[in-house]
């Protein structure tokens, strides 16, 4: 029987075939194209992600690989785009922490890592990740002072100090002032400043944990140097002055300074908390630990990621005696820090001015004219967006109360979710309804990637469209 197709009928016309025109049945190319998808080992010796083997290994480059095939094989894309979208499913490193940008107007966002460092002290990390002479003198050949370069250039900064000490995180320092100075003993502290530190971690907990039994004086709004001086005795480790960095009291209230307790014949510590190492003119209010020495503390405790801009880490600073027994602690082996720390606060210390120091000078008349140029940008795309006023805060137990005047972009709620899970995720805040991007944290350099990652979402297959969830 001759089954040439009549004309005017298609081949599967002619087979008895009743597919309609236009059903996939009728499309022999999704079969031919299924045969046109590379395979692993051909896109594996694709120059990009060959380099992107040596950069992330193995492993998550063949699953990218496998990804994008299976989006080729259910029709998604052509066969032809199965490399570069392999490459785009690729993290840009091989750790799991995604950089963002931080559009909260929080500088010191814990969530988001607090301080971000400078380029100086992400050049001396990478310089630093290779063997280094943390320990070792070069000229002589023999072991050396850990970290000595990081720490004259801390003593430096805060000439008060007759010496200083640094472990891995402001809590650290505390509890190893505690466990070496007051375990088995007493530290005074005044009820106002048992203070919650975040995530659920007390005050009272931390330091009963080393040893130590606490003794408190006074009252939540007032406490007065006779009240410590009431139960000073044999038994007393320190007297302990906290820092509330991340409340205010205000009202009929009243503090001891110490100055007012340098005289009761024991240590004063003073934990400031944000790491401010000396006053600054836009925080009138917040305890920097020169100033504190110099009014009679004998030892100062804080936290190297706040204020002051660098890697987390807590510094101890105050009278010799009492830091080089600190140091010397079997405690302090446990809580030291590594060379790549040490490296990062020298940079922070003795290099340019960090992201942070800059955030908290930025001119809000400089920002308002950046968020004017993004939204008009932005808005020529046909994006709902407008440039507005807003306020920053310091964060991270800093400042308290404390408002920096800023500018932000202003988007439909729905592009806070967003942003958050695009591939230059962008955090920013939610407030009356609206997606506010301040700028008060955001480099200037870092304008053009916030438009762009703004685009992204507005251009997406169907734009941010669907309500967002809550913002935490």
């Amino acid at each position: 029987m001759d089954q040439r197709p009549v004309p005017g009928r298609t081949a599967e016309d002619a087979t008895g075939s009743t597919a309609a025109p236009g059903d996939p049945a009728r499309r022999p190319d999704v079969t031919d194209a299924r045969r046109r998808i590379p395979r692993t080992d051909a896109l594996l010796r694709d120059p990009r992600l060959s380099a992107a083997v040596d950069r992330l290994g193995p492993q998550r480059v063949k699953a990218a690989v496998h990804q994008a095939q299976e989006r080729a094989r259910a029709g998604g894309i052509p066969p032809e785009q199965v490399p570069q979208t392999a490459l785009s499913l690729l993290p840009g490193t091989a750790g799991g922490l995604r950089p963002v940008i931080n559009a909260t107007g929080v500088l010191l966002h814990t969530n988001l890592g607090r301080a971000p460092l400078s380029a100086a002290a992400r050049q001396a990390v990478r310089e630093a990740a290779g063997p280094t002479d943390v320990e070792l003198d070069l000229t002589t050949g023999v072991r050396a002072g850990r970290g000595r370069s990081a720490l004259a250039a801390l003593h430096e900064r805060v000439p008060a100090a007759g010496a200083v000490h640094v472990v891995n995180n402001g809590a650290a320092a505390l509890v190893l002032a505690a466990t070496a100075l007051a375990a088995g003993k007493e530290i005074v502290v005044s009820r106002g400043e048992m203070v919650e530190i975040g995530d659920g971690f007390r005050l009272p907990d931390l330091l009963v944990s080393t040893g130590a039994r606490l003794r408190e004086v006074g009252t939540t709004n007032r406490t007065t140097a006779a009240d410590y001086a009431a139960v000073i005795g044999p038994d007393t480790g320190f007297v302990l002055k906290v820092h509330p960095s991340n409340f205010r009291i205000t009202g009929f209230t009243r503090s001891a300074e110490p100055a007012d307790l340098a005289g009761l014949g024991v240590p004063v510590v003073v934990d400031i908390g944000s790491g401010l190492l000396a006053p600054h003119p836009a925080l009138p209010g917040e305890p920097d630990a020169d100033s504190q020495l110099r009014a009679g503390a004998a030892l100062v405790t804080a936290s190297g990621d706040k204020l002051l801009g660098g890697p987390q880490c807590g510094l101890l600073l105050g009278r010799k005696d009492l830091v080089h027994a600190l140091a010397r602690h079997p405690l302090a082996r446990a809580l030291r820090v590594d060379k790549l720390t040490l490296a990062a606060l020298e940079a922070t210390l003795t290099g340019p001015s960090t992201p942070t120091a800059l955030a908290l000078t930025a001119d809000p008349d400089r920002l308002a004219a950046r968020a004017g140029r993004l939204a008009a940008t932005l808005a020529a795309y046909g994006i709902d967006v407008r440039a507005v006023e807003s306020a920053a805060t310091v964060g991270g137990g800093g400042a308290p109360g404390t408002t920096l005047t800023s500018a932000a972009l202003s988007l439909p709620e729905p592009y806070a979710a967003a942003l958050r899970t695009g591939r230059v995720p962008v955090v920013g805040r939610l407030e009356a309804g609206r997606c506010l991007l301040d700028l008060r944290a955001v480099p200037e350099e870092d304008d053009v990637r916030l438009a762009e990652a703004v685009r992204s979402v507005a251009q997406g297959p169907a734009g941010p469209s669907a309500p967002a969830g809550p913002e935490g």
